[in-house]
């Protein structure tokens, strides 16, 4: 966690940890026991562990350091529900969570009250600490918010192996669209600063703030569409060997991956699995579902590149940050010329340490850290990513073979 130049009050902390903890109330609130327990991959948690682990990290990291008196439900939910903290101690099996039925649904939604009361308790009474409580409780809502894009995008995963093809919010049509032309603006070459500037919450890997020069450039007003990766696929683009890193090929080849994650086509129509359901492809939405080797290799078949996250953070820093995220509720990316939300956007910077960065001592260092290799950074937040938790500086990553979030790309070229 990076330090505010004025601490969030106490206050404030308790209101965004009731509005965090109701968001994600809400998102479960749909689902039957049986949707709870889906883990489709390892990769994937069900949406009853994401509820569990959330309430846990409140648990660990503020009631029992903060609150002699506090007593867990059950002190076996930390193994349970711990993820990969290893300071905190042992985990149960990560490919194994949907294994675990018991506690049931009732049980979790017990847990998460009894901290929830803890936690107001705590936050209510007059302490010496209650600045780095609230510090700690608005890095436990983050993560919850983290973690409630990932319970979408997981039980999209899940259900999407339901021959039936479910909908987990009832289906909404997508306003008729015309193409939207793809424009670019140019920025000039010079040093520049990026990384988080100290003022509201951050992570740990969003700073130090540092210089970095950027060559001239010029990047899209808007992320590749559907319609543009169709005729990338048209064209042979998914077996051209020549777009393609060897690795990325390697693995298109493997997995057979010949369109986006979750596509189909019937009667010459390409139709993709939603959360709220089977759709038509929108074709003038921004495409999702893409993995770094699918979209480093339609920007070289288009002349183009992936822009690196400073250029990104650069060219975008000034935008307002509005657009289609998790509260509007679309659940998926929408048309139009968007900066912010719909699809995160590859970038073609690896998700390494900036200059000058020193993890967290202890186990909240572990947030981020340990996790600074062989993965890319992706920039500008999706439809399933709360709005509260979007800042410019903001830096997700994943690894290059992994498309199961709502990931796209925006084009970059030199000048």
């Amino acid at each position: 966690m990076q330090p505010r130049l004025a601490p969030l009050a106490p206050s404030d902390a308790l209101l965004l940890f009731e509005r965090t903890r109701a968001r994600t109330d809400r998102l479960a609130a749909p689902l039957s026991p049986e949707d709870m327990m889906l883990q489709s991959m390892e990769d994937a948690s069900p949406a009853k562990w994401h509820l569990a682990h959330t309430t846990w990290f409140f648990e660990e990291f503020i009631l029992r350091p903060r609150l002699p008196t506090y007593v867990s439900p059950d002190d076996r939910f930390a193994f349970l529900f711990n993820s990969y903290y290893v300071q905190a101690g042992p985990r149960h099996a990560r490919d194994k969570r949907g294994l675990v039925s018991r506690p049931g649904g009732e049980a979790v939604r017990a847990y998460r009250t009894h901290v929830e009361d803890a936690l107001a308790d705590l936050m209510s009474a007059s302490r010496d600490d209650a600045d780095e409580i609230a510090g700690l409780v608005e890095l436990g809502c983050h993560h919850e918010m983290q973690h409630q894009e990932l319970l979408v995008t997981d039980l999209l995963h899940g259900l999407s192996h339901n021959p039936l093809l479910p909908v987990y919010r009832e289906p909404e049509p997508l306003p008729v669209t015309s193409e939207v032309p793809l424009t670019w603006t140019k920025h000039d070459e010079g040093l520049v600063e990026i990384g988080h500037d100290g003022g509201g919450f951050a992570y740990d890997c969003e700073g130090p703030r540092h210089r970095t020069y950027l060559t001239p450039y010029e990047i899209a007003d808007r992320p590749v569409t559907n319609r543009e990766w169709i005729a990338f696929m048209e064209d042979g683009g998914y077996g051209d060997a020549r777009h393609w890193l060897m690795e990325g090929h390697a693995v298109a080849l493997r997995e057979g991956w010949a369109h986006p994650l979750y596509w189909w086509q019937q009667d010459d129509t390409w139709w993709t699995y939603t959360l709220r359901g089977p759709q038509p492809v929108a074709l003038d939405a921004p495409v999702v579902h893409v993995s770094y080797y699918e979209a480093e290799a339609y920007a070289r078949w288009a002349d183009a590149r992936l822009p690196t996250e400073a250029e990104h953070e650069i060219a975008f820093e000034t935008d307002p940050i509005q657009g289609n995220f998790l509260d509007d509720g679309p659940l998926r990316p929408l048309p139009g010329r968007a900066i912010w939300g719909d699809v995160w956007e590859w970038t073609a910077s690896p998700f390494t340490p900036y200059p000058g960065f020193r993890a967290p001592e202890g186990a909240l260092g572990e947030y981020n850290g340990k996790f600074m290799v062989n993965q890319m950074v992706l920039r500008g937040g999706s439809c399933a990513t709360p709005r509260d938790q979007m800042r410019t500086s903001y830096r997700t990553f994943f690894y290059p073979h992994q498309r199961w979030q709502m990931m796209g790309l925006r084009l970059a070229r030199d000048l």
